[in-house]
């Protein structure tokens, strides 16, 4: 393993990257966010392994006043589908959290849990082997002909959730962030972006509903406000944070093929402001930069020309969060954090560089990652990547 080729670090310790900012109940010591990462090293009860897991937190919220987003937990099972993924439901999964949480305390830095419901992405086959539902906003379209295929292999057909199933989804939730706060959480993140289930709801692509959570752009929005409502109202709307994606693609999301569904996430969006403007302003909106539509393709690929996420800027008045292929665009960085209500997330590279604050404030090379071990059950590609102190004595060039 050696450092990332071809690339020119820029120092950003002399930027607002690196003053404190109020996020909820909490002041950050700088705006270096580690996002939500999936790594799959959960065990078959969606429990995370219990020494891996703990060791991979503490390595990466070092750096005192650091923001950790943990990656996605499901609420219940209903909600997954993925092995290996943590579930945030049951004693045992949020005893392991609580644990995880105490280390990344014990360093004086911050963890969120995100919550994270996949709808039609779930693998068919191991919904159907559950005995649980394949869940949509709607019985057609399928994502893509492939997952139609594996749900009639699954002998499952994709399900367009009932009211009552929608009412379910919400207690779901809110019985996951009571959980995530009872193991000592900053908050939790609701995850509306990246073509899961909520994302689904927003965009026209994906829901053809004809009643009050489909149609037009204020039903569309219906299911994810009435979580974020839900939510508010268990924990607090400062333990609340959100995610979305307006030009991402992952999921069969329209992207910035509807030019119109600026309007949806401008509706959306505001709609926090004016509960913001009502007394339950939440912590923070997190979102997916137009340089990065779809999270599964190498830095660089499916970047959306033209287009910005600066139209968030001018109707939400909290702090944002800006994530998506900016570990390698110190530039860009520097010109985003001159709005002072900005925060960046290092995704992958805050995998491979345990260290990432120092690295980015001092302007030091990057470890590369070692992408083929981020979704298997090893501590190989995951607590085994070295400071850059450690880099230089193992040889790193």
């Amino acid at each position: 393993m050696n450092f990332v080729s071809g690339f020119k670090p820029e120092a950003l310790g002399n930027t607002n990257l690196f003053k404190p900012m109020k996020i909820g109940n909490t002041t950050v010591k700088h705006r270096v966010v580690m996002p939500p990462l999936s790594r799959m090293r959960a065990n078959e009860d969606h429990v995370l392994d219990k020494d891996w897991t703990i060791k991979y937190y503490d390595q990466r919220s070092k750096r005192e006043g650091t923001m950790i987003i943990a990656e996605g937990a499901f609420p219940s099972a209903q909600c997954g589908g993925y092995a290996g993924a943590p579930g945030i439901w049951s004693a045992e999964q949020t005893a392991q959290w609580k644990k995880i949480i105490q280390k990344v305390h014990d360093n004086k830095s911050f963890m969120w849990v995100q919550l994270w419901v996949l709808g039609r992405q779930a693998p068919p086959a191991n919904m159907a082997s559950a005995g649980l539902r394949f869940d949509s906003p709607s019985d057609l379209p399928y994502q893509n002909e492939k997952q139609e295929a594996a749900a009639k292999e699954a002998g499952t057909v994709q399900h367009g959730i009932t009211k009552d199933e929608i009412k379910q989804y919400v207690a779901d939730y809110v019985n996951a962030a009571n959980n995530a706060i009872a193991a000592g959480a900053e908050g939790v993140e609701i995850h509306c972006a990246n073509g899961y289930l909520l994302n689904q709801f927003l965009d026209p692509k994906s829901n053809k509903r004809t009643d009050e959570y489909g149609g037009s752009i204020e039903n569309r929005a219906r299911f994810p406000l009435e979580v974020v409502d839900a939510v508010i109202a268990a924990i607090g709307a400062e333990k609340v944070g959100i995610r979305f994606s307006p030009y991402g693609i992952f999921g069969d999301m329209s992207g910035g093929d509807n030019p119109m569904l600026i309007s949806q996430f401008s509706y959306i969006i505001g709609e926090l402001e004016r509960r913001g403007k009502e007394g339950k302003r939440i912590a923070y909106v997190h979102v997916v930069e137009p340089l990065a539509t779809d999270f599964m393709l190498t830095e660089g690929d499916g970047i959306l020309e033209g287009v910005t996420n600066d139209f968030v800027f001018s109707i939400w008045k909290g702090p944002i969060i800006r994530a998506g292929n900016l570990s390698l665009n110190p530039a860009i960085v520097r010109e985003y954090v001159k709005d002072d209500r900005t925060l960046i997330a290092y995704g992958r590279y805050f995998v491979s560089n345990p260290d990432i604050v120092d690295r980015v404030e001092k302007g030091l090379p990057l470890n590369n990652y070692d992408q083929p071990h981020f979704y298997t059950m090893t501590a190989e590609g995951y607590i085994d990547y070295p400071t850059y102190d450690e880099a230089i004595k193992a040889g790193y060039k």
